[in-house]
């Protein structure tokens, strides 16, 4: 998008860049290529606490009962479909800066074929404007020599590496490719102060270990003895 708003002549403010903390080391590379291709400087905004402080150690206040206005729990524990809390910070934290710009009008890279993912509201579309496609997009980006260290080769989107929104599909690349950060993954997911709140459909990242290692086996055995000889073997 910022790459083609400059080829149009588009008047740029700002480029906004909100790191987690929780980012794949490559797209942090990928930030600082950026800057280097089309010398705008890229603003880079944080949680005003960390993700991790907001997971694990933030004191949540009780707001009714008999225990409100004590601590009833530490840590927001892993986000959930009904529980962003870090998809609240990362907006908020965006709108704060945007309200220091006079006559603020947002771009946000939606590209043509995610035209459902749109909100009402100030903001623009450009990919949208100029019909662009996320895949288009992506080959664009390519000639003009971004790679993202390999991440868009593995995986179809990149978001937070240990976010528990991704599908299960995206988690098992995860601990194929990068079993540094799956461990990672399972490091802070013992340290979940919700325990009745586990990560995704599973109560823990462990459970879905578990599974992971059951699949390769069961992967294992069947490529070991084909499934054709197994029949066989079995009518026999």
């Amino acid at each position: 998008m910022l790459h083609m708003m400059l080829d149009r002549g588009e008047l740029i403010h700002s480029v906004v860049f909100f790191d987690a903390g929780w980012e794949f080391p490559e797209m942090l590379d990928h930030i600082d290529l950026v800057e280097r291709k089309t010398g705008v400087k890229v603003i880079r905004l944080h949680p005003h606490l960390s993700f991790d402080y907001w997971m694990f150690e933030r004191p949540i206040i009780s707001r009714n009962g008999t225990t409100k206005g004590q601590v009833h729990r530490i840590g927001n524990g892993w986000p959930s479909p009904s529980r962003r809390w870090c998809t609240r910070e990362k907006v908020q934290t965006i709108n704060k800066y945007q309200k220091t710009v006079s006559d603020c009008v947002p771009c946000i890279g939606i590209a043509f074929d995610e035209f459902h993912r749109c909100k009402p509201g100030p903001q623009r579309y450009p990919l949208i404007v100029y019909g662009i496609t996320e895949p288009e997009a992506i080959r664009y980006c390519r000639k003009l020599g971004y790679t993202w260290g390999g991440l868009y080769d593995i995986f179809y989107r990149l978001s937070c590496w240990c976010c528990p929104l991704q599908s299960l599909k995206v988690l098992r690349k995860l601990r194929k490719y990068r079993p540094e950060l799956w461990q990672r993954l399972l490091d802070m997911d013992k340290n979940n102060p919700i325990h009745n709140k586990g990560f995704k459909d599973y109560r823990s990242v462990s459970d879905l270990e578990y599974r992971f290692l059951k699949e390769e086996k069961q992967l294992s055995f069947f490529s070991f003895f084909p499934i054709n000889d197994f029949r066989a073997s079995l009518a026999g």
